[in-house]
């Protein structure tokens, strides 16, 4: 599935070594010629010093949201990782990130939902899949469904019954408000699995505030309410959301 949305304003292509990884809006990649970060390439720009160097350039103009110490890969169009960046500065390049969601049901096909901790700098107190993450630097796909499962959930895989891969969600939109400087670009697998009688999730690292088991009625209602999050709704009930395009 895509769902997409144009940017706020007119962003232009970012590349490193030749390679496209992401785009800038013209006043940020100007502000960072400036500083000898990025350098004019064509109708686009150029990564010219390295890729924390930009972060915290980025950080001083205070063009960026909570800084996290948290490395993610800058990958290239085609999926060749060229570096590592802190996860604060990934939306305001247009860099492609990564992500990994859980659906679980109950054995009579309600749904468990968690509401997001609500010092969460993203979507605070919106309720959201059993869980999602991103995949970090360090991790492979599989590790970040296993490290997540168990952050947010407290669940083991092995406590997880007829857990599959149900599909991938590209999303591509603007990333906050209309000062946001930045642009989502995200791939989201998400699997799918059954939580067993008598087996409940309980959060380990203190972003979400409960947990929730809801029928079809109630979680679509709640969607269309604007109760979730974008992801969550686009991958619970994607009909329900206006310009979705499945290729």
């Amino acid at each position: 599935m895509i769902y997409q949305r144009p940017p706020l304003r007119p962003r232009q292509a970012l590349a490193f070594e030749g390679q496209p990884i992401g785009s800038v809006e013209v006043a940020v990649a100007q502000h960072l010629q400036a500083h000898g970060l990025l350098a004019a390439d064509g109708a686009g720009w150029r990564v010219a010093a390295p890729f924390d160097a930009l972060a915290h350039a980025l950080r001083e103009a205070s063009l960026l949201g909570a800084w996290r110490n948290e490395p993610l890969p800058v990958l290239t169009e085609a999926g060749q990782r060229v570096g590592l960046i802190e996860r604060a500065a990934v939306r305001a390049l247009g860099l492609a990130t990564a992500a990994v969601h859980l659906t679980a049901q109950t054995p009579d096909g309600r749904t468990w939902v968690q509401q997001r901790a609500f010092n969460k700098p993203n979507d605070p107190g919106l309720w959201d899949t059993l869980m999602g993450g991103m995949v970090s630097a360090a991790d492979t796909l599989a590790q970040a469904l296993e490290r997540e499962t168990w952050e947010e959930a407290g669940l083991r895989l092995d406590q997880l019954q007829g857990l599959t891969h149900a599909g991938h969600l590209l999303i591509q939109r603007p990333s906050g408000g209309a000062n946001d400087v930045g642009y989502t670009v995200e791939r989201i697998d998400w699997y799918s699995a059954t939580l067993p009688e008598g087996v409940a999730p309980e959060n380990q690292d203190g972003e979400v505030e409960r947990f929730d088991c809801v029928d079809l009625g109630q979680l679509r209602a709640d969607i269309v309410a604007g109760r979730y999050t974008l992801e969550a709704a686009l991958i619970l009930a994607p009909d329900l959301i206006d310009g979705l395009t499945a290729p």
